[in-house]
């Protein structure tokens, strides 16, 4: 961690706290707090190198502001307690634009800690940009001014996945299995929710949660599926536990459906290989077949990395941002959070709208499935000839959900 600071501050000199006007040519420092080592790194490895292509896409004449954006990732382990740490050594530095997402406790706790920190020192505000913690809790009882999440949280995730299964008539039971954190919580308890109201017929035969980033054999998870009679299993899970259950389910036999969040995700297109062709789904706001100008810096960073890009909330960070600077002709967080808030950007798929609200990005939503990669659908992830192609997008208005946010504003 100390090593990566370093590489921060001999990055260009330390931001200045007071007030800054966005100029041609300034450097706005970001870091990104997520797991770089463990069962979970491959993903968060993955996402930096995202986010060091298209901070080069999207700095000096690629934004608005003119201005110049360096990201520099930190290893959290997943743990909170590290993240708190990394946190502070950023501050410390002058870091005033914090990036997290892999681990909705994680995020739970450093939006405090931002929110906290900007109370105590007026003048030194940073900013916290959630690219992937989907717990509905951050834009609703927890929500916080200084934070804005540019992924879709569960209950919009979930809205639009059972509104996909409500009109599939061979779905009658249902297994739930999820990491034991508060996103797995959640997907499962907002699962329940929407097939009790979309489709009462639906069985719920059997529940799990497991520890994240633990197990590294789930065969006794398929065993108790397929015992339970269940045709079908909805999981939030991602990462290694995603990919390792979906070897086990290959390797035990299951044949039944999986909805998931995270399909696309670092390892597990090469766990579905082709075994997983027309029963694997995926809800998600962008997927591997987006054509125009996504295609091309997909194949673009394939052929530089020879790694494949998903996390699209990365691009929309970049897009704000570079708006909002412009809009507040600042980089002062204080400014540019005002800006963020209800502002609109014609982006990858469609305009999108940070909610003023609760600071929760309004985008669309694509159910994809996993089959083999086609002349019409021909990106194929981690080289496996198969794909995730599109069957159905909801737009940003459908899958919108509530919000119970109070927001206090400064």
């Amino acid at each position: 961690m100390k090593f990566a600071f370093k590489l921060i501050a001999a990055a260009s000199a330390v931001l200045c706290v007071s007030a800054a006007f966005a100029q041609k040519g300034e450097v706005v420092k970001m870091v990104r707090i997520d797991p770089l080592t463990g069962l979970l790194g491959p993903v968060g490895v993955s996402q930096l190198k995202g986010y060091q292509f298209f901070a080069e896409k999207f700095s000096g004449a690629g934004n608005p502001a003119g201005v110049k954006f360096e990201v520099v990732g930190v290893d959290n382990k997943l743990s909170p307690t590290e993240s708190l740490n990394a946190l502070k050594a950023a501050l410390d530095q002058g870091v005033r634009y914090i990036i997290q997402g892999n681990g909705s406790s994680v995020a739970l706790a450093l939006s405090d800690a931002v929110t906290k920190h900007n109370e105590r020192n007026p003048g030194k505000e940073v900013l916290y940009l959630n690219d992937s913690a989907v717990d509905p809790d951050l834009t609703n009882s927890k929500c916080s001014y200084w934070h804005f999440r540019f992924d879709a949280d569960t209950t919009m995730k979930m809205e639009a996945m059972s509104s996909f299964m409500a009109e599939q008539k061979d779905i009658k039971k249902v297994y739930l299995l999820n990491q034991n954190y508060s996103h797995g919580v959640q997907v499962a308890k907002y699962a329940k929710e929407a097939l009790a109201r979309k489709r009462p017929d639906i069985q719920i035969v059997g529940e799990d949660l497991h520890p994240i980033a633990q197990v590294r054999d789930f065969a006794p998870y398929i065993a108790k599926i397929k015992a339970s009679g269940a045709d079908t299993v909805i999981t939030g899970n991602w990462g290694s536990d995603l990919s390792l259950l979906v070897k086990a389910a290959n390797e035990g036999g299951y044949t039944g459906k999986f909805f998931t969040y995270y399909a696309g995700v670092t390892g597990t297109p090469t766990a579905l290989g082709s075994h997983g062709a027309g029963r694997v789904y995926q809800i998600a706001y962008n997927h591997y077949n987006m054509g125009g100008q996504m295609q091309k810096w997909q194949n673009e960073f394939k052929a530089k990395y020879n790694d494949d890009f998903y996390t699209g909330s990365t691009i929309r960070i970049f897009e704000t941002l570079g708006a909002a600077m412009a809009k507040a002709k600042s980089t002062d967080p204080v400014k540019v959070a005002a800006a963020l808030e209800g502002i609109k950007v014609k982006s990858f798929n469609g305009e999108v709208e940070i909610r003023k609200a609760d600071h929760q990005l309004q985008q669309p939503l694509y159910m994809a499935v996993w089959e083999k990669a086609s002349a019409k659908y021909p990106y194929s992830p981690e080289n496996t000839g198969m794909t995730l192609a599109p069957l159905k997008e909801y737009p940003n208005y459908v899958s919108s959900t509530p919000t119970s946010c109070q927001m206090k504003r400064p």
